[in-house]
């Protein structure tokens, strides 16, 4: 079956005027009204910290503009996805069908828990988030994000579905390689694999999945829902019947909603780690933390310390010896080094008697509050590679203890503000509004033989929302792209509709080039930067 060309059925959509400047009158009104909001809150927390010099200003507004610049471009090159079926079916005019995506990528990206924000971060090697804002730090965040920008940028213009993800894990790895490289006799740490390998199995299972389960779920809905309508490719511009265009609207919502909670906190925790950077004063701790659980941290700061003690026989850490580097190393090599209990129960205490001193972390001075996160982040890290490799006890009762206790550093170190959110969500809207019709095209008539129905869109979106959902909830990132393009694909061929080749080996190539591209483009900027700053 013939499908209509891309520039026919754009063109007879944007004829629809009105549409097309409500669309742009609403787009316009959040994006007055949330980049108020963001430059407001921006501008008040840094006159709530001490005076900075012209510089620090300088590479926070440029690292900002560089890490909005990838949401954007994630936003033109993966929320497109969520609009093209509901474009190709005529459920939604595309003017409508961007906005509304838009909303709802924004609402994913405002109730997103940030887990998958700090599940990225922890690739990073442990010295360059240690001193993310030395030279070394900005050198990083500098690499990584204009790697996967020129990335994206490629494949977008040809395009090809790749992923975001997929781009920002390589960026991620290539930076970490160049680092042990770059410093061999210093034994910095490289890559965290085992991390990398949970990550990548999700990048990697996820395409899978959405295929298998699109061409399963269409099959049962030809076997029980015997209505042919739901089975036909739209008919010129007539959009479906109702009920059949609510389902397709609706799954279009949770795929955008989705992507919003996933892909958008890639660059929220990058953001954050170029705030932490540049103004360390307002940023490095959670001001917000509660008061009851400021009151709680000096008891889960004892219970925990205790369980290390039980552990070394009472063998206490040298005095005036600083545990900093044992737990340092146990985190660069955690399969390997021995724990470092009496150095963690000592960094544990340190750390709780400092934040007693102050009062709390809300009233921790300036100059002691970059210090004070480190010390948070590495006893985090440490007890987080300990529950993960089981190298502690059995003890249900330890176990609970440490959980709370890395709970309590987590609420003061790992944080977004809302502002934030915002700043990301926008990009995510603006590049989607701005960039949207290569993907579309390609999802829409380039991977099926034949037009795609109303069935096809539904079960790909389903699985895309369900999909994207559980890798939110258990803080794993994973491409959007991936898991529609390859959900579109398994419901062509369940269908028996047949697949386009030349696009699947194009979306192929680009799935297995994205990593090493990535890897190579950001340990190469990430070495030029160390030498040009």
């Amino acid at each position: 079956m013939s499908q209509p060309s891309a520039s026919n059925r754009f063109d007879k959509s944007a004829q629809k005027d009105s549409q097309k400047w409500l669309g742009l009158g609403l787009f316009g009104i959040f994006l007055i009204a949330g980049l108020g909001y963001s430059g407001a809150h921006l501008v008040g927390d840094l006159a709530s910290g001490p005076p900075l010099t012209f510089l620090p200003y300088l590479l926070l507004g440029v690292a900002l503009m560089i890490a909005l610049g990838f949401e954007f471009v994630n936003g033109f090159h993966d929320t497109a996805n969520a609009v093209a079926t509901v474009i190709y079916t005529n459920s939604l005019s595309p003017p409508i069908a961007v906005v509304w995506s838009g909303f709802w990528n924004f609402a994913g990206v405002l109730t997103s828990s940030g887990a998958v924000a700090f599940g990225i971060i922890t690739l990073l090697p442990v010295e360059l988030i240690l001193q993310v804002g030395s030279s070394a730090g900005f050198a990083m965040v500098f690499a990584l994000l204009i790697a996967a920008i020129i990335w994206n940028l490629g494949t977008w213009y040809f395009g090809l579905p790749s992923s975001s993800s997929h781009t920002m894990i390589g960026s991620i790895i290539g930076v970490g390689l160049m680092n042990q490289l770059m410093a061999v006799s210093t034994a910095v740490s490289g890559v965290d694999w085992s991390q990398a390998a949970s990550i990548g199995k999700a990048l990697l299972f996820s395409p899978l999945i959405g295929f298998f389960a699109a061409a399963l779920l269409l099959w049962l809905a030809k076997s029980l829902i015997k209505v042919p309508a739901l089975y036909k490719a739209p008919k010129g511009n007539e959009p479906p019947p109702l009920w059949i265009r609510s389902l397709l609207i609706l799954t279009c919502t949770g795929v955008s909603f989705a992507h919003g909670s996933n892909d958008g906190q890639k660059g929220m925790g990058l953001i954050m780690l170029i705030l932490i950077g540049t103004v360390p004063t307002v940023y490095a701790l959670n001001h917000a933390v509660p008061a009851e659980q400021e009151a709680k941290f000096a008891l889960y700061s004892q219970q925990a310390a205790a369980v290390f003690d039980k552990q070394t026989d009472g063998a206490q850490f040298a005095a005036g010896t600083d545990p900093r580097p044992a737990v340092t190393t146990f985190i660069r090599t955690p399969q390997t080094a021995p724990v470092p209990d009496a150095a963690l129960s000592t960094l544990i205490r340190e750390t709780a008697e400092r934040v007693s001193h102050f009062g709390s972390v809300d009233t921790v001075p300036p100059a002691a509050a970059t210090n004070i996160r480190n010390d948070m982040y590495l006893t985090g890290e440490a007890i987080r590679l300990i529950d993960k490799n089981h190298r502690i006890g059995q003890d249900k009762s330890d176990s609970d203890a440490l959980k709370a206790y890395r709970d309590s550093l987590d609420a003061s170190t790992k944080f977004i503000p809302t502002w934030v959110k915002v700043a990301v969500a926008i990009a995510l809207g603006l590049g989607t509004m701005v960039g949207w019709k290569r993907i579309v095209v390609t999802v829409g008539e380039k991977i099926g033989k034949d037009h795609l129905n109303y069935a096809q869109g539904a079960s790909a979106e389903v699985v895309a929302m369900a999909t994207i959902g559980a890798a939110d909830a258990f803080g794993l990132p994973v491409s959007t792209t991936h898991v529609l393009s390859s959900g579109v694909a398994g419901a062509m061929m369940a269908n028996g509709s047949g697949l386009q080749m030349g696009t699947i080996r194009n979306m192929v190539m680009a799935w297995v080039l994205t990593l090493p591209v990535s890897i190579c483009l950001s340990g190469a900027l990430f070495w030029i930067f160390r030498h040009l700053f």
